[in-house]
């Protein structure tokens, strides 16, 4: 048999059937896009009797290349009320953009290499890959694609291509950072050491988010710069995630700082750091959004636990961004969303001169792709709007 990725079933119909019942499942090819190796099935659940039973479409991401097993458990398949339209808009939303230089950092493995290519191909960036030659002349070879015509700068290995890149940014020949295969610290090293692209702002990072289970997008910030961050650095990472809110579109986005209680206890410096945070807002001092906290989790986003709790404001159930108090709670809510809620994520870093495109090595191939969009988006908004 051959092996295929983990197919969505969306836009359900369903008619009553029983335990038991017998089913004649059909699969049509409605549409095929060999080059990124997708395929949509119009599917049809059908009874004996004629009656349609289940009918909905599937999407199958193909793997790189056919791999042949032995039978086993066949893919899981998720059943959604309708998709998670949130990403979809976000791709949408930059049709009209013109696409942006963005500098490429090492892209010297497939998944980073074809990440910035198909993004390219999609007119979201004009990429300019910095890397060692050879070595990414083989990376190509192996995806079996061709760098001609492309702007390729030869860099001898990760650490000067960070630095090149950065000098890029500095130079203002590109508007924007992506990361390829090096790690993050090498990266952000280079970004915080260069005098041309730090601002008065902290660097903190976003990811833009969209579950079935929420109407809207939503950010969580800080999952993966800031470990500790103090009061001051805090109103830093809530300014930017108000920046990133406003480049998406959301005019005054609701902000909810996130702690275990929704009460101000002396003895959890997070839910204080939240009341500060709050009256700073009041005060003025961080503008362009309405924040609440601290709020714990399910009276961000749950109207209904809001109500319960006799929480009343704005914020509450209503949340569009999502401040955790620190880095290792940031970040195993955000993967826990992606794992157990089917949430779809793009991830940037703000607070430098340009956006930095930083994803994670186990983010899908839709996340990368959504990433440089919401980079498209936020470079475009710091062209009438700069830190």
């Amino acid at each position: 048999m051959t092996h295929s990725s983990p197919s969505t079933l969306r836009n359900p119909a369903f008619e009553e059937f029983a335990v038991g019942d017998k089913f004649l499942v059909e699969a049509r090819v409605t549409s095929l896009d060999a080059p990124r190796r997708r395929i949509h099935l119009a599917c049809t659940c059908t009874l004996p009797d004629g009656t349609v039973a289940i009918e909905g479409e599937a999407y199958v991401q193909a793997p790189q290349e056919s791999i042949t097993c032995a039978r086993s458990a066949p893919p899981e398949i998720h059943v959604e009320d309708s998709p998670p339209a949130g990403l979809h808009a976000l791709l949408a939303q930059v049709s009209g953009l013109a696409p942006i230089r963005v500098a490429v950092v090492h892209p010297c493995d497939e998944i980073s290499l074809k990440a910035a290519l198909d993004a390219h191909s999609q007119g979201l960036i004009e990429p300019v890959l910095v890397a060692p030659a050879a070595l990414l002349a083989r990376t190509a070879q192996a995806l079996g694609v061709s760098l001609d015509g492309l702007d390729v700068r030869d860099a001898a290995d990760s650490q000067a291509a960070a630095a090149a890149a950065v000098a890029l940014a500095r130079a203002g020949e590109v508007e924007a950072l992506m990361k390829g295969h090096l790690h993050t610290d090498e990266l952000m090293e280079a970004v915080v050491h260069s005098a041309g692209l730090r601002t008065k702002r902290r660097i903190s990072h976003c990811y833009l988010m969209q579950t079935p289970h929420y109407p809207r997008p939503f950010i969580i910030t800080d999952a993966a710069v800031n470990i500790a961050p103090t009061l001051e650095q805090k109103a830093d990472i809530v300014r930017n995630a108000i920046d990133l809110a406003h480049a998406i579109g959301v005019k005054k986005p609701r902000v909810a700082i996130l702690a275990a209680v929704e009460t101000v206890n002396p003895a959890m410096p997070a839910t204080v750091d939240a009341a500060a945070l709050c009256k700073m807002a009041d005060r003025g001092q961080i503008t362009g959004a309405c924040l609440d906290g601290p709020l714990a989790f399910d009276n961000a986003v749950s109207q209904t636990a809001a109500h319960i709790k006799d929480i009343h404001s704005e914020v509450a159930g209503l949340a569009d961004i999502l401040v955790a108090p620190d880095l290792e709670s940031g970040n195993m809510l955000a993967k826990q969303l992606m794992y157990l809620a089917d949430a779809a994520s793009a991830g940037l870093v703000l607070g430098a001169r340009v956006p930095i495109i930083l994803t994670s090595r186990a983010d899908t191939h839709e996340s990368r792709i959504a990433s440089c969009a919401l980079a498209l988006l936020l470079a475009h908004h710091y062209r009438n709007s700069p830190i």
